[in-house]
């Protein structure tokens, strides 16, 4: 079975056994949820789940190839997508997003910050350009995506926003000093986001991911002729489920199932918040 006809499938069994209550406390059914990075990894199976539930997503990514994927995706569950290629490192394009979600559905009630670039190298090696480029995407990107939010959701009196942090983001991970630190910034962001929006019925949390496997970890499992190291994978799979006490390795839905939550009703009551769903590697 393909993954669209997998899709279908359960969006045809959705609901046949849960209980009303429990389906509405998860449900985003009439609601417009933005998603950034969602071409690929955990921003993509954050627009499926999101889907699943019954929201209008809109689709936002630098890759626009990958996001009309993403949105055949979103389609197959029986839902609707709004396409808008964007640099989230800009604040211009961050603003025209929000926009266009409005223009789409006249209304924003779920703002997702997946994007997120890395770079490895250690202190003493860390150039400018590095830096520069990490803090733009992870850090500046979830700035921007806030505040286009929160302009929109401060109107209607009530919204979620769930920005992707990571373990690194509150434990020492060598040679990623500027993706932890920015990762590290994105959970304060939160938090004052919260404090600052909360009196406008807008909350405000954080994911904050252990390793998962997706497009942007794969990377480490290339080889020198840019081939898929199998051997490479193997020994990086083995070394994160080492320091599970689980054993495990997480998948985008895991991280996705989160991102539901947060985003859904079921959480009304915390804004603030870092959720970790990590395979328990970090316990706060």
């Amino acid at each position: 079975m393909d993954m669209i006809s997998g899709l279908r499938d359960a969006a045809a069994a959705t609901h046949r056994s849960m209980h009303p209550e429990l389906v509405a406390a998860f449900s985003l059914e009439g609601r417009t949820a933005v998603v950034t990075g969602a071409g690929s990894g955990i921003g993509r199976a954050t627009a499926i789940a999101y889907a699943q539930a019954g929201a209008h997503v809109v689709v936002a990514d630098l890759h626009a190839v990958a996001l009309t994927e993403t949105a055949t995706l979103v389609e197959a569950t029986g839902a609707t997508a709004t396409v808008l290629p964007t640099d989230v490192s800009d604040k211009a394009q961050v603003d025209d997003l929000a926009r266009g979600a409005v223009r789409a559905t006249g209304r924003i009630d779920v703002w997702a910050n997946v994007a997120g670039v890395i770079r490895n190298s250690p202190l003493l090696d860390l150039t400018e350009a590095d830096l520069d480029a990490v803090l733009a995407v992870n850090l500046k990107g979830a700035i921007w995506g806030c505040a286009a939010a929160g302009r929109i959701m401060k109107s209607t009196k009530r919204g979620s926003i769930v920005n992707v942090a990571s373990t690194g983001g509150e434990m020492p991970a060598p040679t990623l000093v500027a993706y932890a630190t920015s990762k590290a910034g994105v959970i304060q962001l939160s938090r004052v986001v919260a404090a600052e929006l909360g009196p406008f019925g807008i909350r405000c949390n954080t994911v904050a991911p252990g390793f998962v496997d997706t497009p942007m970890t794969q990377r480490s499992w290339v080889g020198a002729d840019g081939a898929f190291d199998e051997t490479k994978r193997t020994a990086a799979v083995d070394v994160r489920r080492a320091q599970s006490p689980l054993a495990v390795i997480g998948q985008p839905a895991d991280i996705a199932y989160a991102m539901l939550y947060l985003a859904a009703d079921a959480s009304k009551f915390m804004t603030g918040e870092v959720l970790r769903p990590n395979g328990g590697v970090f316990m706060a």
